[in-house]
């Protein structure tokens, strides 16, 4: 399976996708869209979502795995957050990939197996996990590719589990 995980964010998108199953993940690609923060943010909007598009097209991954934005007490921030994340979903929809939500802390712990892990210590595992020599930096890039892995061990199962409940109901 090929994942595309996303790190939403307005003025640093993190883009990562991984190929594999549980147990197995390698690196295909990884970045970050960069929006200038002083834009107009019509304009950072549509060049995220020509971006994404460009990943889509170039990289065809089966899903689509986002951050789910939480609330914060910066409400600009979690407005920008989301606007990414409807470009993300728009963008992906508009192509029939599905787009599916993990939360910080169950992509945290099932990279590192702690749901309250830091930052470096995600991006250690996915460094370790992926089987880079460097890590991907910024947090922005390590995260993106922090949600494609949890995708690949812990949404196929989820969506295995889904799927049987559905059926035992008909």
């Amino acid at each position: 399976m090929r994942v595309l995980g996303v790190d939403p964010g307005l003025t640093r998108c993190g883009l990562g996708v991984v190929d594999g199953r549980p147990g197995r993940a390698g690196l295909v690609a990884v970045g970050v869209v960069r929006t200038p923060p002083d834009g107009e943010p019509g304009e950072r909007l549509v060049f995220l979502e020509s971006e994404l598009d460009g990943w889509l097209e170039r990289y065809a991954p089966e899903v689509v795995a986002v951050e789910r934005v939480f609330a914060d007490a910066n409400v600009a921030s979690v407005m920008t957050t989301a606007h990414a994340t409807a470009i993300t979903m728009l963008v992906a929809s508009k192509r029939g990939i599905p787009v599916v939500f993990h939360t910080p802390t169950e992509v945290k712990a099932a990279v590192t197996g702690d749901g309250r892990a830091g930052k470096a210590q995600v991006t250690a595992m996915v460094t370790r996990i992926l089987g880079l020599e460097v890590a991907p930096r910024p947090a922005d890039a390590a995260d993106a590719l922090a949600l494609a892995i949890c995708h690949l061990w812990r949404g196929q199962a989820t969506a295995r589990l889904a799927a049987l409940a559905k059926a035992a109901t008909r």
